[in-house]
C-alpha cells in the first residue's frame, strides 16, 4: 500500500483559501456535477482556529489543527471527534504532510525556530527526530513502504536538497541531481519519489528511484517549468506552466508521457494527489480556488466544491484514495462566516457502475456525451471503454442508440 499525499502545497503556498468572496466567476459552473453519492464531512476540531487535511490512506486521514497559537500535526478517522493531537511536548509547531498505515511524516519547528524531519507512529509520545546531524533545516513530505522523502538544508547553506530516510537520521540519502541548484522530494510511493529540481533557474518536475544518479527530468519541451507533487504507482501528478499559466498534469515516468488535465474555461490548475487512475487538486480563476478531481483526462473534471455548504467560499483537494467500497478526497475550505480554513473530507460510495458515466468520473454529463462521440468516431476512448456500447462485437448505430438511452437514464 502507498501513502498518496499532497498537502505539500503548504510549501509553495502559505494559504490559497483566506480570500474575499467577490469575484466568483461562471467558468466554474461549467463543471460536470458529479454523483449525488459524494459527501462532505467537516472534520475541524472543536476549539481549534483552522484545520487542514494533507493526505488521506484509507479512512484515516492527516494534517494539522490550530492550537492556541500554533499548528498541531493531527490525524483523524473519518469524523472531527476523532481528532488526535500529535503535537510533541516542547515543540513551537507540527504538520504532517504523509501518512501510511501505521506512521506519519511531516516536521516540528523547534523553540530556536528550526524546522526538523519528524516521524510518528499514531501519538505525540512516538515522535521520532530524523534531522541529520549538520542540518539546517529538514522537512518530511511525503511517506509510504518505510520510506520518507523531503528535503534537507546543510551546514550553513540554505539550499535544500531532496532527501530520502528509512526511519532514522542516520538513514539519509542525498537525491539531489548532478546540475541541479537546489531540489525538493514531495511524493513517495513502490521505491520511488517525485519532486523537483532547479534547472537553469526553472523548477523541473522530477522523478527519482532512491538515488541522485536515478534522476528523472519530467520537465516537458514545451513547458515554462513544471513540479510533480504525488506519486502512486507508475503515475506522477502535479502542474506544468505554459507561459504563465499552471496547467495540472499527468505523467507515466517520462517528459514525453505528459498529459495536460487543465479544464476548458478555468485560470489554472494543480493535481495534488492521485490514487487508482484518480486525481485531486484545484482549478482556479482569479482568487478562486475550488476542490477539483480528475479521472486521467482534462474532460473528466468534477468540481467538488459544489457538494460543500454555501458558506464555503474557497476550496482545495489535496490527497486521493480510493478502496472497494468508497473514494475518499481530502482537503480543506475557507468558511467565510466563521474565518477560518476546515480540514474537509470528500466521500462517495463506489456502488455498481452507471452505464451512462462513460468516462468514469462518478457524473453523467456532456462531458460523458462527447466522450462517448468521439469514441464512437474513432478517436481516443476513456481507459477500459469502446465504441462497442451494446457488445455485440461491432461498431454502429445500435451502439449510438444504446448509449443514449443509458444516457438519459437516471443511475
Amino acid at each position: 500500500m502507498t501513502s498518496v499525499r499532497s498537502g505539500a502545497a503548504r510549501l509553495m503556498e502559505s494559504s490559497i483559501a483566506q480570500v474575499s468572496v467577490l469575484g466568483v466567476v461562471a467558468a466554474f459552473s461549467a463543471a460536470s456535477t458529479a454523483s449525488a453519492q459524494w459527501t462532505v464531512t467537516r472534520l475541524g476540531p472543536a476549539g481549534t482556529y483552522e484545520s487542514y487535511v494533507n493526505c488521506v490512506l484509507g479512512d484515516q486521514q492527516a494534517g494539522s489543527a490550530g492550537v492556541g497559537s500554533a499548528r498541531h500535526a493531527s490525524v483523524w478517522n473519518g469524523t472531527a471527534a476523532s481528532w488526535v493531537d500529535l503535537h510533541p511536548a516542547g515543540k513551537v509547531q507540527s504538520l504532517i504532510y504523509g501518512i501510511s498505515e501505521t506512521e506519519q511524516g511531516g516536521y516540528v519547528v523547534m523553540p530556536d525556530g528550526k524546522y526538523r524531519a519528524s516521524l510518528w507512529s499514531g501519538s505525540a509520545a512516538s515522535w521520532v527526530d530524523l534531522h541529520p546531524a549538520g542540518g539546517m533545516n529538514s522537512n518530511v513530505w511525503g511517506i509510504a513502504d518505510g520510506q520518507q522523502v523531503g528535503s534537507v538544508e546543510m551546514g550553513a547553506s540554505t539550499t535544500a536538497h531532496a532527501s530520502l530516510w528509512t526511519g532514522s537520521a542516520a538513514s539519509l540519502v542525498d537525491l539531489n541531481p548532478v546540475g541541479a541548484t537546489f531540489s525538493v522530494g514531495v511524493g513517495v510511493s513502490g521505491g520511488h519519489q517525485v519532486g523537483w529540481a532547479t534547472v537553469n533557474g526553472r523548477y523541473h518536475a522530477s522523478l527519482w528511484s532512491g538515488s541522485a544518479a536515478s534522476w528523472i527530468d519530467l520537465n516537458p519541451p514545451v513547458a515554462r517549468s513544471s513540479t510533480a507533487w504525488a506519486i502512486s504507482g507508475d503515475e506522477q501528478v502535479g502542474e506544468v506552466s505554459l507561459g504563465s499559466v499552471r496547467h495540472a498534469s499527468v505523467w507515466h515516468g517520462t517528459a514525453e508521457s505528459w498529459v495536460d488535465l487543465a479544464p476548458a474555461g478555468v485560470g489554472y490548475s494543480v493535481a495534488m494527489g492521485t490514487f487508482g487512475g484518480q486525481q485531486a487538486g484545484y482549478t482556479g480563476t482569479g482568487s478562486i480556488t475550488h476542490a477539483s478531481m480528475w479521472s486521467a483526462t482534462a474532460a473528466s473534471w468534477v468540481d467538488l466544491h459544489g457538494f460543500l455548504p454555501g458558506e464555503f467560499s474557497t476550496s482545495y483537494a489535496s490527497s486521493i484514495w480510493s478502496v472497494e467500497n468508497s473514494t475518499y478526497v481530502g482537503g480543506s475550505g475557507y468558511n467565510s462566516i466563521t474565518h477560518q480554513d476546515e480540514a474537509l473530507l470528500w466521500t462517495r460510495a463506489n456502488g455498481a457502475a452507471c452505464a451512462g458515466d462513460f468516462d468514469g468520473d462518478g457524473a453523467v454529463d456532456f462531458f460523458d456525451y462527447d466522450a462517448f462521440v468521439t469514441c464512437f468516431e474513432g478517436g481516443a476512448c476513456p481507459p477500459g471503454k469502446t465504441a462497442d456500447f451494446d457488445g455485440d462485437g461491432s461498431v454502429d448505430f445500435f451502439d449510438y442508440d444504446a448509449f443514449v438511452m443509458a444516457f438519459e437514464t437516471p443511475c
